[in-house]
This record gives structure tokens, sequence and C-alpha cells, in this order.
């Protein structure tokens, strides 16, 4: 088992019975488990984890929305160009079939 995954197994244990995540217990687990781990992961676990819901995370992964952000630049221009392109593609795509041109004619 590398040891992210076990950092991450353990901060999961610790979210399931409602304990707040911290380098120490965090190590405490992993340790527990006989997994070697560099100290540095569970200080960087603990501080990423912090005021975080580990649940909420869990529950909205891969939901609409839960992408990152967009910028507001790329949203006003980018986001309305889109929709104009694949419509005239469409109506490209519709005038070959009008005039009886067709794949199994």
């Amino acid at each position: 088992m590398s040891a992210e995954l076990a950092v991450v197994y353990a901060a999961l244990i610790l979210e399931d019975d409602n304990v707040e995540i911290t380098a120490d217990k965090l190590q405490t687990l992993v340790a527990a488990a006989g997994v070697e781990v560099e100290p540095i992961w569970f200080s960087l676990y603990a501080k990423a984890l912090a005021g975080q819901d580990l649940k909420a995370l869990l529950l909205n992964v891969g939901a609409p929305g839960s992408g990152p952000a967009v910028s507001a630049g790329a949203a006003a221009g980018g986001a309305s160009d889109a929709p104009a392109e694949e419509e005239k593609e469409e109506e490209k795509e519709e005038s070959d079939d009008d005039m009886g041109f067709g794949l199994f004619d």
C-alpha cells in the first residue's frame, strides 16, 4: 500500500467516526496499520482537510457543478460561441439530405 493511500484511508476512518482530522491522529492510525509513511504527509493532509466536510466532498464527486470554477472571461466568450457553432454544423448536415445525397441511396 502506498503512503498516500494509507493516509487517505486514515482520514476516511477519522471522518467516519466524526473525529477531527489532525496530523497526530493520522499518524497514530497509519502506525497501527503498520505502514511506513514520511511524516510530511500527515501534516499536508491534515492542513488540506482542515475545515472541509469530507463526507460532502465524497458524495459530490462527479456531480454536475463539482468541477473547477470557470473564469468570467471564459464563461462570457467561450460559452456563447459553442451552441451557435453546433447549430451551423447541424444545418449543414441537413442540407445534404435535402439535395438527395444520402449514404444509402
